[in-house]
């Protein structure tokens, strides 16, 4: 009987539990993480590009990596929160094709294991701002990275567990589909690896045609029917991906950011960048600019 090896993993960034109010108002936030929220008190709101939902008690939420957001509270919500990263090493994401808010009624065990995950963290909130502006930065990112190397073993293992539990409630809601086969081509997850591990090269559908010892049309033919994506298509996407973190994340200028995504200069990276984001780079660094306040 053949096996599988389960290849995703999370690291945890952030957990806490905040008492928010007016000044809880962020519109187009875009992180390079996920966020879960439970709420256990009053109300607010968050919403994406195709609904938008009241934060209520009794309730938790996914907002998958690089999905756009809009935050807001009128008057008073408590929430526990979860921000944590995904590691994949095969360059694609568990929601790569549901980049969407989730909302499910929260379990008694959510419940526990968001509480227990947090009293096994301490001090591990946020600490600076309840703007994504100010605290989405490279630095503070490496500084808890490096937090969750110091953490105990058994500690890793349970944190692990606990955001694979929690997510896998989201994987079994009816708002959560894929479009991908169940079965993939190895040289399909080859290449889509490969595009994940080399986004700073200038890669080329014919480069990946060749690695996989198939001709260029009957690679993308198989590359279009396992992903429902073009082959190009799929590289930009990545690509921008990528450069939406360095923007958000870091004060590097456009120009190096293209040459960083395999870009060989800043008039085709912008207007790929356009294309796919609906926003040039430099609107997009307005909208999620980094500096303090």
């Amino acid at each position: 009987m053949p096996s599988t090896t389960f290849k995703y993993s999370f690291s945890l960034l952030h957990i806490d539990h905040v008492k928010l109010n007016h000044k809880w108002n962020y519109s187009n936030v875009i992180s390079p993480y996920y966020r879960i929220y439970y709420i256990d008190e009053g109300n607010g709101f968050i919403s994406d590009n195709s609904a938008r939902w009241a934060l209520e008690p009794g309730n938790i939420y996914i907002v998958p990596s690089f999905t756009m957001c809009n935050l807001s509270c009128e008057l008073y919500l408590s929430q526990y929160f979860i921000q944590f990263f995904e590691e994949f090493p095969d360059g694609i994401s568990l929601f790569n094709n549901n980049r969407k808010i989730i909302r499910l009624t929260a379990t008694d065990l959510d419940v526990l294991l968001i509480k227990r995950m947090l009293q096994n963290n301490p001090g591990r909130g946020i600490n600076r701002s309840n703007d994504p502006k100010v605290y989405e930065k490279e630095a503070f990112y490496k500084e808890y990275r490096s937090l969750n190397n110091g953490i105990k073993a058994h500690l890793k293992f349970e944190n692990q567990g606990i955001l694979l539990q929690l997510i896998s409630r989201f994987l079994n809601a009816k708002d959560f589909s894929s479009d991908k086969p169940q079965i993939t081509s190895s040289k399909i997850l080859d290449a889509m690896s490969y595009i994940q591990i080399h986004l700073n090269k200038n890669i080329t559908v014919s480069q990946l045609a060749q690695r996989a010892n198939q001709n260029h049309d009957y690679f993308s033919k198989q590359f279009l029917a396992h992903t429902g994506q073009r082959p190009l298509t799929y590289i930009h996407e990545k690509k921008i991906e990528r450069a939406q973190y360095l923007i958000a994340a870091t004060d590097k200028t456009f120009l190096e950011i293209a040459l960083d995504t395999g870009f060989s200069n800043l008039p085709h990276f912008s207007k790929i960048f356009k294309k796919i984001v609906n926003l040039t780079p430099g609107e997009y660094r307005h909208k999620n600019n980094t500096m303090s306040m």
